[in-house]
């Protein structure tokens, strides 16, 4: 079990397993098949990120670095929100982007989304983290893991 501390960008409190990505995540290319589908849960579909493709996003505990991409990508983090398929938690070793934060912000207040996002946890974190290890985030952000 280590501890990292992060910056609080939207708090909460949750445990969860974590889905890790080593590379920025292109928001659009991972969430777009599943919004456009109206599915119920989304299946990364960024056949660029091995990390994330084809895999489980919703209700995970997304680890990566950054957000990449399309300009739209705020849009689509509150889409997916509004949908209630999202990550339950997105967490940062950056600094967070201002797309990612905007789409995060914009689904807690008008989506009424839960969805946590913890920055600044640092390159330590992203080493340390793999897919399937159980997370808890506390509310000062404090970031748990625990190996699978």
């Amino acid at each position: 079990m280590k501890k990292f501390v992060g910056r609080v960008v939207a708090g909460g409190k949750i445990s969860g397993e974590a889905i890790v990505s080593k590379q920025g995540m292109n928001t659009l290319a991972t969430f777009q098949k599943s919004a456009l589908k109206n599915a119920k849960i989304v299946i990364s579909s960024d056949q660029n990120n091995p990390d994330l493709y084809k895999k489980v996003i919703t209700g995970k505990i997304l680890c990566l670095p950054k957000t990449i991409g399309s300009t739209t990508g705020g849009l689509v983090i509150q889409t997916i929100c509004s949908m209630g398929i999202n990550p339950s938690a997105m967490l940062f070793s950056e600094e967070i982007d201002s797309l990612a934060a905007s789409g995060i912000i914009l689904a807690r207040n008008w989506e009424n989304s839960q969805i946590i996002a913890i920055d600044k946890l640092g390159d330590k974190f992203l080493k340390y983290v793999e897919t399937g290890d159980k997370i808890t985030i506390e509310e000062d952000g404090t970031v748990i893991v625990e190996k699978k």
